[in-house]
């Protein structure tokens, strides 16, 4: 297999534009890991989701440019609208390295919706050394932070590092060096770095830096933003059962992300975007 047989798509897009490109490669028996890691780099997207059948279910593997990642939600939500247009609209259950989640596509003529049921959920604070570590990194004081949702380790298939910011503007000027930003995110097992700001209890703008895979920054991230809620669910944060989250938008490829809480600690967190296909 080459990259001829990778479908390209486009997740969390907003009205038909923008959204994170996400390779889709489906096949018979899954290429080696080399295979992927060379058709990923190849592809250049942040991700490339490679599935093969097996049985009742996708077994499943995500790889970066320079890494294989453990579970990236803009993929899965591309491999769902695949899957929906190759195969019909329906759930299919997903075999990760780590446990099993599932995913939903729905098509309709150029219109491509997915829904995903993440991994669970997890957080813990983070420690002063780490967070004087970040700050630093992205050249950011404390007092820009918003202390209402406390800097996190936060978990949802992956591990993320999590600030949350006072204003938009902040968020905005985000900058860090990208060789830095690698060494920091592997020294210490982080997918991506996720910077946010509420902009109410139920709408939130993002950024995600993505050293780790060797990508400056990440225009939608479905993995993360599923672990953001369930950090959302363990402070109590107002949530109310939803909530939107808006990426890319300072990259010029405006992404919309929702995410649906469930009240049990740890559950799955239900991430549902718009998907579409990229010539």
């Amino acid at each position: 297999m080459n990259t001829t047989s990778i479908f390209r798509v486009a997740a969390f897009s907003d009205q038909g534009q923008g959204g994170n490109p996400a390779g889709v490669w489906l096949g018979d028996t899954l290429p080696t890991s080399a295979q992927m890691q060379a058709m990923a780099k190849e592809v250049g997207y942040s991700e490339t989701v490679f599935a093969c059948r097996q049985g009742d279910q996708w077994l499943v593997r995500y790889f970066s440019p320079e890494s294989e990642v453990p579970f990236c939600g803009h993929a899965t939500i591309a491999l769902g609208a695949i899957l929906a247009r190759e195969f019909g609209n329906n759930q299919y259950q997903l075999q990760l390295s780590q446990g099993r989640i599932s995913v939903s596509g729905e098509a309709n003529g150029e219109t491509i919706l997915a829904s995903l049921q993440s991994p669970a959920t997890k957080s813990s604070a983070l420690d002063a050394t780490l967070l004087n570590s970040a700050l630093t990194m992205f050249g950011l004081d404390r007092e820009e932070l918003d202390l209402r949702i406390p800097p996190a380790l936060i978990h949802g298939g992956a591990d993320h590092l999590l600030l949350c910011l006072k204003s938009r503007q902040a968020l905005r000027d985000m900058g860090y060096d990208l060789a830095q930003g690698r060494r920091f995110m592997h020294d210490h097992g982080l997918v991506t770095i996720m910077l946010v700001v509420a902009e109410n209890d139920q709408l939130f703008h993002s950024r995600n830096a993505f050293a780790s895979g060797g990508v400056y920054e990440d225009p939608a991230t479905g993995a993360a933003s599923a672990a953001f809620a369930g950090y959302l669910r363990d402070i109590k944060w107002p949530h109310q059962g939803q909530i939107s989250l808006i990426q890319g938008e300072d990259m010029g490829m405006r992404s919309i992300i929702h995410a649906q809480i469930s009240p049990e600690p740890g559950a799955s967190i239900r991430i549902d975007g718009a998907a579409r296909l990229l010539a």
